[in-house]
């Protein structure tokens, strides 16, 4: 037992933190140990490598995600803050170097290989990102005459320009949506609202009139006699496979045939073997971490730990939301993890960083402290 009259960093984070949503991410962290058992064998062997390859590097990968979350949510707000803005530059640094030097493959460039770690940079810049959005966003209410509304515009121009150069859409989109919510969670006018959506909607048709990559995804969605839907037809069909209680851990056929089986579409290899119960408790508890932390961030009286907790939630939530779609056939094929299940090291480690500022930032914190990053008239409460 810790008691509440230590008085050290660790007791201080023990009795501050939110044990539940701790908890879930806990839970949620081993149901990809599990997941990542039953959907990469078939993948690693078909590719001639060890059946246990891809499960072997995802449990390698858990232990620097987890000291990434444990150690992040230790941060105060100011910390964090400044944290983002390391993280955000390397990431920028790493995109172009990406841009510049990263091998092309399927016609993409979103990979760097650096002492022989291969890393997306556009993962580790999503909650950095966010995190800065939100601190500009509660600047620009603090101090009107500051033009921090404008220099989060730029930042999120110079972010997009840069995902839309590798090209990678998904993450243009994600982007887009977390960056709007926070916008609207600060408040923004309605003009705002009307001509962000009227670029969105531009943006998207302007991809679909000049890059056949994507005008054959949307094709293909809506029409699927017209492409290959190969990997989005044998979801489908794990889905109906598995039924209500699956047909039993390592009893799918689905993942002997699916290419990405171990990343997008570990959703539907988990249906079919545990059935969709287990889809359900999945969806349930994606649900429950962003409810939770959102009605965290709404009792937050600081203006940056209320947007920053906000965004990052949304910014979990849309990505779990966009696998499980397309998974399910809901909306057009893009490759997107879904948070601790799918396999991948830039990913998770990326993951691990964004839900550790989740935590620190729903911490309950005591007036003194809360006065001390700038909010003088803050009440008792999480910040």
């Amino acid at each position: 037992m810790i008691s509440r009259e230590q008085r050290t960093p660790f007791s201080e984070w023990w009795w501050t933190v939110d044990k539940l949503l701790l908890a879930a991410l806990v839970v949620l962290i081993l149901g990809g140990v599990i997941l990542s058992l039953a959907a990469s064998p078939p993948v690693a062997t078909r590719i001639g490598l060890d059946p246990f390859h891809f499960f072997n590097r995802h449990v390698m990968f858990l232990l620097p995600s987890f000291i990434v979350l444990i150690a992040v949510s230790f941060l105060s707000p100011r910390q964090i803050r400044r944290s983002a803005l390391i993280v955000f530059a390397v990431s920028i640094a790493l995109i172009v170097a990406t841009l510049l030097i990263g091998p092309e493959v399927k016609g993409s460039r979103r990979w760097i290989t650096i002492l022989g770690l291969n890393i997306q940079a556009s993962e580790s810049a999503k909650p950095a990102f966010v995190v800065l959005a939100a601190w500009l966003f509660s600047e620009s209410a603090r101090r009107p005459e500051m033009p921090a509304t404008s220099m989060a515009v730029v930042l999120l121009i110079m972010l997009v320009s840069l995902l839309v150069m590798e090209p990678d859409f998904g993450q243009t989109m994600l982007i887009l949506m977390v960056w709007g919510s926070v916008f609207f969670i600060a408040g923004m006018r309605i003009v705002w609202v009307m001509g962000l959506a009227g670029l969105a909607s531009g943006g998207l048709f302007a991809a679909y009139l000049f890059v056949p990559h994507v005008a054959g995804r949307i094709k293909r969605f809506m029409n699927p006699a017209s492409g290959d839907t190969f990997q989005v037809d044998t979801a489908m069909e794990a889905f109906s496979n598995g039924g209500w209680f699956g047909l039993g851990p390592g009893e799918g056929i689905a993942k002997r045939s699916l290419p990405d089986s171990h990343t997008d579409f570990v959703f539907a290899v988990g249906a079919e073997e545990f059935g969709i119960i287990l889809c359900l408790a999945l969806l349930a508890l994606f649900a429950f971490i962003v409810i939770r932390t959102l009605s965290r961030a709404y009792s937050c009286e600081d203006l940056f730990s209320r947007f920053a907790a906000s965004g990052l939630a949304i910014l979990f939530g849309v990505q779990a939301a966009i696998n499980m779609a397309v998974n399910l056939q809901l909306i057009p094929a893009k490759g997107m993890t879904l948070p601790f299940i799918s396999y991948g090291g830039s990913s998770m480690i990326s993951l691990a960083y964004g839900v550790g500022m989740m935590l620190a930032l729903t911490r309950l914190r005591p007036r003194v402290e809360m006065e001390s990053i700038g909010d003088a008239t803050a009440a008792p409460t999480y910040a």
